[in-house]
Formats: C-alpha cells, sequence, structure tokens
C-alpha cells in the first residue's frame, strides 16, 4: 500500500483479477496450444510476435519462458509502453522504461520451472502468449542526469497505467508479490 496526497492506494486490492479470468482471456485470444520447446515456438512465428527491447521497455533475459506473444498481447504490450513513456514526458520526468520479466512458456519452461518454483502450475496463462509480467522493482533510466525518480514513484506511475488500461477492459492485472511483478493477460 502506498500513501500519497492523504490517499491510499493498495496494489493488491487494485490488481486482484484472478487465475480463472486470466485463463479465460489468453484461452481466447491466445494460442490454442503453447509450444513444447523454444524451436516449436519459432515455427511458429506466424501466430506470435517477437518481443524484443525498445524506446519504451527492457525484455530481461529470459530464463523460463520466450520473447514471444500473440499479436494483440504484443500490441498491448507496446501500448502500455508508449502511455508510461507519455505520463512521464507530459509531466517533464526524466525517461525511464520498465522491464518484461516473463512471456511465453513452452512445455519444457514449465517443467524447468516446477523444478525450482513449487507454486508454479502447469495449466498457466503464460502458456498461451497472451500473458506478460512486468517488475516493478527496477526500472531503466534512458539517460543519466541530475534528475531521477524512485522505484515507488516509477511503480505507482506504471501501477497508474496498469489501472487506465485495466478500467478500458483491454487487460487483467494480478500485483505478484513475491515475484516483484504485475501478472498482466491481454483481453482485447
Amino acid at each position: 500500500m502506498v500513501a500519497y496526497n492523504g490517499r491510499y492506494f493498495s496494489y493488491s486490492a487494485k490488481f486482484a483479477d484472478r487465475n480463472d479470468k486470466h485463463l479465460a482471456a489468453a484461452g481466447q485470444i491466445g494460442l490454442s496450444r503453447g509450444p513444447q520447446n523454444r524451436a516449436a515456438a519459432v515455427k511458429m512465428q506466424d501466430q506470435l510476435c517477437e518481443i524484443t527491447s525498445n524506446r519504451w521497455y527492457v525484455v530481461e533475459e529470459l530464463t523460463h519462458s520466450l520473447p514471444y506473444l500473440v499479436p494483440t498481447a504484443a500490441h498491448r504490450l507496446d501500448s502500455i509502453g508508449t502511455e508510461f513513456a507519455d505520463i512521464l514526458s507530459r509531466n517533464n520526468l526524466p525517461a525511464y522504461r520498465f522491464r518484461v520479466t516473463s512471456v511465453l512458456r513452452s512445455e519444457e519452461d514449465i517443467r524447468r520451472l516446477q523444478r525450482c518454483n513449487h507454486n508454479s502450475i502447469s495449466n498457466s496463462p503464460h502458456n498461451y502468449g497472451a500473458t506478460f509480467d512486468i517488475g516493478y522493482a527496477h526500472f531503466d533510466q534512458e539517460v543519466q542526469t541530475v534528475d531521477s525518480m524512485t522505484e515507488d514513484n516509477l511503480k505507482l506511475v506504471l501501477a497508474q497505467v496498469l489501472l487506465n488500461q485495466q478500467r478500458a477492459g483491454h487487460i487483467y492485472v494480478k500485483y505478484e508479490y513475491k515475484q516483484g511483478c504485475f501478472h498482466i493477460t491481454a483481453r482485447n
């Protein structure tokens, strides 16, 4: 929970979309079946968009997922990035990029993840290419300047973007405290 202007904002309360909603949306707009491994994902290029670091976000080194999304989800990720950058720019704040920490999971990725994370589930929205995670603990400043923002302030800006998109019916969001990320599934 964060306090601002005498008000409180609870990430857990605002971003509490349940897994069944994420799964239903991912199943509706995503792949009918996730790839078995990285090679299979590469062969699905006609159904997937590869996401790479750009001016809005950084795709971290992905150890348990692949940098692919279905076109609708890739578009939604880009729109979150542009809105985040626009808010910073409109307020004459330094430019930052957020970090994408998890994307499409192959069956092989899920098996490896379950060995080290017993909370990991087999039928995850990440299997469909419609779900991605955005970390909220670290942001990358575009150009080092004397002006800077705290991670907490940047998290709040990102949360405002996600709240706008959630209210518009574009995404489902789950605040994942232990993983340090917002778990997001595109709806349209």
